[in-house]
């Protein structure tokens, strides 16, 4: 007997990988998650829109309509669950042009094949809904049921979720090769380490393709996508109440502008080809991005502006998400090009994949599996009563760290500890947002770095920003002691 073999091993902790591992984790089962950074989320899930679509705009009868849809309508829950903030604020796709209004009546009827709650209203409404918004348009899709998410909670308390219930994370594990023999896999990682599966789920994003490769026929290629944003501080809650869309075109969706879960607002993204690495930003197309924004809501506070960034989304040669089990390599699962709304799809995926790894393995009830995660103390939707209480039973709750986002010692400390703890400054950034505000960690980050530092017992150069070898502190200077 092979005590090394595990039952399932996910190849990726992006969202999708972290989902299938949350709802393989309900079953009986040894699995395995293999990522190759040193935290989870940290390609697309962890730059993107941070939207979850109602699923009026794929094509009818695609993989991207159904999971959309599916996704949509499972996410209140599921972020209920994980402690994961979730917002149905709604959306408007905006048209200026009669071109646009042609486009908005297409959409009305996909919507209506794809059965999501959807109407087109004139101009009036919309301006009594949305003051700030360019007074030239001249109708929108309202969609009521999109929302808006924190698509990093949502990766890692996916995770977390499926650690409590018995799944294991392999960090800093990059796949290298995969070989088969009668009956099972051998995974091979960078790291000189091997292991066994009966099933392999190629949940690897934007290297779908090339994982693909290592043991099925060439069959879909990644054609990466870059989009650049730009990210306004939290100035203020009424400026824009729903996501904003353009209408969209066949090259994507177009600019949007959108609250975020943390009363930011985001805007973006370019649509730009790119490799699969390339995460900068250019001026130029940063000023393009302006320019197109302007004609959603002409009164920008630009000057509000704290950052911008960009992320890479895998689409793919075939238009539409590869979700499948291999023809030449049987209980190989491939989950690529899984390119927008895949994040709104991502838990619907997650179910989808389970229950087929289910009935191929014939797998039984967790009867243990809990579907929730312990809870966040949040101290911005606490009450001053409630505040008080924590800080008397634990005093780190009340040392402030994060001024711009108001984030806790205590928070920190927690966010460290937890299954799928983080582990980096870029990790607590992720999970509980100091280092996101105004100052962009100008004040914080020297504390969350001694605050790593002690809780891991790591000596303060060890720390890094991310992936390992971003060390940040390369000298004890001036004999400070970082221990205090």
């Amino acid at each position: 007997m092979n005590k090394n073999l595990y039952d399932v091993i996910i190849i990726g902790a992006g969202v999708i990988g972290a989902s299938i591992a949350r709802y393989l984790s309900r079953y009986n089962l040894r699995c395995l998650i293999l990522e190759k950074h040193n935290d989870v989320g940290e390609e697309t899930t962890n730059a993107n829109s941070a939207i979850v679509h109602s699923g009026y705009d794929p094509m009818p009868g695609t993989k991207k309509a159904y999971f959309n849809v599916r996704g949509n309508k499972m996410m209140p829950q599921v972020c209920k669950e994980l402690d994961v903030p979730f917002y149905k604020i709604g959306s408007l796709t905006v048209a200026f042009t009669n071109e646009d209004v042609e486009t908005l009546n297409e959409l009305m009827i996909r919507a209506q094949k794809n059965g999501v709650d959807a109407k087109i209203i004139d101009k009036d409404e919309l301006l009594k809904i949305e003051p700030n918004i360019n007074p030239e348009a001249k109708k929108a899709i309202l969609c009521k049921d999109a929302g808006i998410i924190s698509p990093f909670n949502l990766c890692v308390n996916l995770v977390e979720n499926a650690m409590d219930n018995g799944v294991e994370l392999g960090l800093n594990e990059e796949v290298i090769n995969i070989t088969r023999d009668d009956k099972n896999f051998k995974v091979f990682t960078k790291n000189n380490h091997i292991f066994d599966s009966k099933v392999i789920v190629n949940a690897s994003g934007l290297q779908s393709d090339t994982v693909a490769k290592l043991l099925d026929a060439d069959n879909f290629k990644v054609l990466p996508r870059k989009g650049e944003y730009y990210v306004l501080d939290h100035f203020d809650a009424s400026w824009v109440n729903h996501t904003l869309f353009m209408c969209p075109t066949k090259v994507g969706k177009g600019v949007l502008i959108s609250p975020t879960t943390s009363f930011n607002y985001i805007i973006g993204p370019t649509n730009e080809e790119c490799d699969k690495y390339d995460t900068s930003t250019e001026a130029e197309i940063l000023a393009s991005l302006k320019e197109s924004a302007k004609k959603l809501v002409p009164n920008i506070p630009f000057d509000q502006n704290i950052r911008q960034f960009s992320g890479i989304r895998a689409n793919s040669s075939t238009g539409d998400f590869i979700i499948e089990e291999s023809q030449v390599a049987p209980n190989f699962y491939n989950l690529g090009a899984i390119m927008s709304p895949g994040l709104a799809s991502s838990v619907a995926i997650g179910e989808y994949v389970s229950d087929l790894i289910k009935e191929k393995l014939s797998l039984s009830t967790n009867e243990k599996y809990n579907p929730t995660i312990r809870k966040h103390f949040k101290l911005s939707t606490l009450s001053l009563e409630e505040y008080n209480k924590l800080i008397k039973k634990d005093p780190r709750y009340g040392h402030i760290i994060c001024r711009c986002e108001k984030v806790s010692e205590g928070e920190i400390v927690d966010a460290i500890h937890r299954n799928c703890g983080a582990t980096t400054v870029k990790g607590i950034k992720k999970r509980i947002r100091p280092g996101f505000g105004k100052c962009q960690g100008t004040f914080c980050e020297e504390e969350v770095i001694k605050i790593l530092s002690r809780e891991l017992g790591k000596k303060i150069e060890e720390i890094c920003y991310s992936d390992l070898g971003t060390e940040i502190m390369k000298y004890n200077v001036k004999g400070i002691n970082y221990d205090k």
